[in-house]
């Protein structure tokens, strides 16, 4: 009975699975149980797995060597990127598995930032940062990405980003804007995944938090949630995002109201994090819990969830 009046369902088509890869062996996030940075070999196998539990999306994330990052991030558009080899890995694999790549410098960046800094190293230099956006957009379509997604929160970017694509002959490439994406302390086991320099969880500045607070969302903030969310969309965001989602339920439910673009929301690391971490303190029951979260998400509007229980998930309700 409770299931024929059941309002909110999960289906594994709601679902999309964030994925780490490097230039080495797989191995283990020690913060994000279950979660590897994969080689591309292991890349494709869990792809494969992905797509058998019936995820129809994966949006992938590059680890990249310290000796490859530089102030100005340019290995970002660098033919030898892991990411695009991933790109090309999965799509040759599984071509109608969907491929959502990031856009944003902060894994490319020695100071771990999503742009480039100004001349005195104080604050991210947003208009400089945008043509660099543009070509690694491009780079990331050439590559076989369908959807690309920026995460960096300078303004204007999508339109940039728009304006390249069409420029480069990927008018079909689709933009998934981070538009309303807050500065959360919830991102330190993804930003020790993707080893983002500047971090209290690792990088050269170990000792303080990277603060991203310039250009990210004050959590206090929700009319500037709705700003932010108008400009993507005018300037052609083809799905926005919330990041994070489940201390943020009451943004997405927001957002849905405000625009009829289809309304994505990223379950983040810590979320992830602190729901393993407390069951296995046995304080919490695992699978009630995972799944409680990801409904609470999707009643509060969301259409897609990026959550790093998406293939578990999917697998459980298949």
């Amino acid at each position: 009975m409770r299931a024929l009046v059941r309002e909110t369902k999960l289906s594994a088509e709601d679902l999309i699975q964030p994925l780490f890869v490097h230039a080495g062996d797989p191995e283990a996030v020690a913060s994000m149980p279950g979660v590897r940075r994969h080689s591309l070999g292991s890349l494709v196998e869990e792809c494969r797995k992905c797509a058998a539990a019936g995820l129809r999306a994966v949006a992938v994330f590059p680890r990249i060597e310290a000796d490859k990052k530089d102030a100005a991030g340019t290995h970002a558009a660098a033919p030898e990127n892991i990411l695009f080899a991933a790109v090309r890995a999965v799509k040759e694999a599984l071509p109608e598995l969907l491929v959502i790549t990031d856009v944003a410098l902060d894994p490319y960046t020695d100071h771990g930032h999503d742009g480039l800094l100004t001349a005195d190293g104080m604050d991210v230099d947003n208009d400089p940062t945008l043509a660099a956006l543009g070509a690694l957009a491009v780079a990331e379509a050439a590559a076989g990405a369908d959807i690309v997604a920026p995460s960096d929160m300078m303004d204007g970017r999508v339109r940039t980003i728009r304006a390249a694509l069409d420029a480069a002959g990927f008018e079909k490439t689709l933009i998934l804007s981070y538009a309303v994406k807050y500065a959360s302390a919830f991102y330190g086991p993804f930003r020790a995944a993707v080893g983002s320099a500047g971090d209290a969880v690792g990088g050269k500045n170990a000792t303080q938090p990277l603060d991203k607070g310039g250009y990210q969302m004050d959590p206090a903030n929700m009319r500037e949630a709705l700003l932010e969310l108008q400009l993507d969309e005018d300037e052609g965001a083809d799905v926005v995002m919330v990041k994070p989602a489940g201390p943020y339920i009451d943004v997405i439910r927001a957002v849905r109201e405000a625009t009829l673009l289809p309304v994505a929301a990223y379950q983040v690391s810590g979320e992830y994090a602190q729901i393993h971490a407390a069951a296995q303190l046995g304080w919490l029951d695992y699978e009630r819990t995972r799944d409680e979260s990801l409904l609470a998400i999707k009643r509060a509007g969301a259409d897609m969830i990026l959550t790093y229980f998406a293939r578990e998930v999917a697998e459980k309700i298949r």
